[in-house]
C-alpha cells in the first residue's frame, strides 16, 4: 500500500490535532473527558485526514458482532427489496447486515455458511429451500428465521405471508368482476407454490367453481412456456404463481393475439417493482416486504438478544388493483366443462 492511499491512524489524527492518542479515542468513540474545543479540533483533523474508524478491529475486541446474516436469491426481484426493507428495518436497532446471496454455482447452504464465518449472530433466509436436518444444524449454532416460508423445523422461527387469504383476494377480485373460468398457472417446485395451488383450487369449489391449474413456475421463461397450455378459447382470467410468471403469461397472451385485460385478465402475486412500472401496472397480490422485512428482523433481535422460544409469524397480504384485471368482455356464467 502506498503512503498516498494508506489508511490514517489514530496516531497520525493525534499527531495533526497536537493531542495525546488516548484523547482521540475518548473523542471517536464519545467517551467523556474531552472539552469541546479538543473534541471539535480532533473531529477536524480526522475529517482532513479522511480517518473512518476500523471496525474490524471494534469487532475483533468485542464478542459481539451485532450483525444478522441474510440469504437471499439473486435472481428473485422480490426478494431484493426484501433486502432493502431490511437494511431500513436494522438501522433503527444498532445492527448491520451481511448478505450472502444465493445464486448460479452458489448454493443456500454455502451462503448460511460465509454468513456465520463473517460473525453473523442470526440468520435471516428468504425462501429457503434447505431440509429438516440442515435447518436444525443451523438453528443449533445461532437463531434462524425463515422469511416467506413456515414449514420449517420447530427450532427455527418464520414469517411469513398467509397464502390462502392472499389467493382468496384474488379470486374474489376476480369473481367480482364478472368471471367465472379462472386459470391459475402455478410455481412448479419453488416454495409456497404448493400452497397457492391448494389455496387456489379450494377458493374456486368454495365459489361452485371449477379450478384449472396448469404447470408453471417462478419466472418469466416459466410463464411464456405456460402459454401454449393455457385453455384460451374458455378463460377469462389468470392468476400467476408471482409477478414474474405474470409478465410471461401476459407476453404468451399478447403473443397469441389476445389483449390484456380486454381479452384475458391477469393478476400477479407479490407486488414487485415490475408490477408497478408504469408501462405493466400489474394487478397483484401484496406481501408488503417492508412489513415482512421487519418483522423478520425483529424477530432475529429478540432472539439474539432474549431467551425467547422460536415463534410463528404470519402477515396478511392485500390486493393492490391496477391495469390488468377488468370485468370480461361478455357475461361468464358457464363454467369448464369436466373432462
Amino acid at each position: 500500500m502506498t503512503e498516498q492511499h494508506r489508511r490514517a491512524t489514530l496516531m497520525d489524527v493525534a499527531q495533526a490535532a497536537g493531542v495525546s492518542r488516548a484523547l482521540v479515542s475518548i473523542v471517536m468513540r464519545g467517551a467523556p473527558g474531552a472539552s469541546e474545543g479538543t473534541r471539535q479540533k480532533v473531529l477536524a483533523a480526522a475529517r482532513e485526514l479522511g480517518y473512518r474508524p476500523d471496525s474490524r478491529a471494534r469487532l475483533l475486541r468485542s464478542s459481539r458482532t451485532r450483525l444478522l446474516g441474510l440469504s437471499f436469491s439473486s435472481s428473485q426481484p422480490f426478494h431484493a427489496e426484501i433486502v432493502d426493507a431490511a437494511y431500513a428495518a436494522v438501522s433503527a436497532k444498532g445492527y448491520e447486515i451481511a448478505l450472502g446471496a444465493v445464486a448460479s454455482g452458489r448454493t443456500e447452504s454455502r451462503a448460511a455458511e460465509a454468513l456465520l464465518d463473517v460473525g453473523a449472530e442470526a440468520l435471516i433466509l428468504v425462501s429457503p429451500t434447505l431440509g429438516d436436518q440442515e435447518l436444525t444444524r443451523l438453528a443449533a449454532q445461532v437463531p434462524v428465521v425463515s422469511l416467506l416460508r413456515d414449514d420449517v423445523v420447530p427450532s427455527v422461527d418464520s414469517v411469513s405471508s398467509d397464502d390462502q387469504a392472499g389467493i382468496r383476494a384474488a379470486v374474489d377480485h376476480l369473481a367480482g368482476l364478472g368471471h367465472r373460468n379462472i386459470v391459475h398457472v402455478d410455481g412448479g417446485t419453488a416454495v409456497s407454490a404448493d400452497k397457492r395451488r391448494e389455496a387456489f383450487g379450494a377458493e374456486m369449489r368454495r365459489r361452485g367453481l371449477d379450478p384449472v391449474t396448469v404447470p408453471g413456475g417462478p419466472t418469466e421463461e416459466d410463464g411464456i412456456s405456460a402459454g401454449p397450455l393455457l385453455p384460451t378459447e374458455r378463460m377469462t382470467a389468470v392468476i400467476a404463481f408471482n409477478d414474474r410468471c405474470a409478465l410471461g403469461v401476459m407476453e404468451s397472451l399478447r403473443a397469441a393475439g389476445l389483449g390484456v385485460p380486454s381479452d384475458v385478465s391477469v393478476l400477479g402475486y407479490d407486488d414487485s417493482q415490475f408490477a408497478r412500472l408504469s408501462y405493466v401496472q400489474l394487478s397483484s397480490v401484496s406481501q408488503d416486504a417492508p412489513l415482512l422485512a421487519a418483522a423478520a428482523v425483529d424477530r432475529a433481535v429478540d432472539r439474539v438478544e432474549r431467551v425467547v422460544p422460536p415463534e410463528r409469524l404470519v402477515q396478511t397480504p392485500h390486493l393492490v388493483v391496477r391495469r390488468t384485471t377488468a370485468a370480461p368482455r361478455l357475461p361468464d356464467r358457464a363454467g369448464f366443462r369436466r373432462t
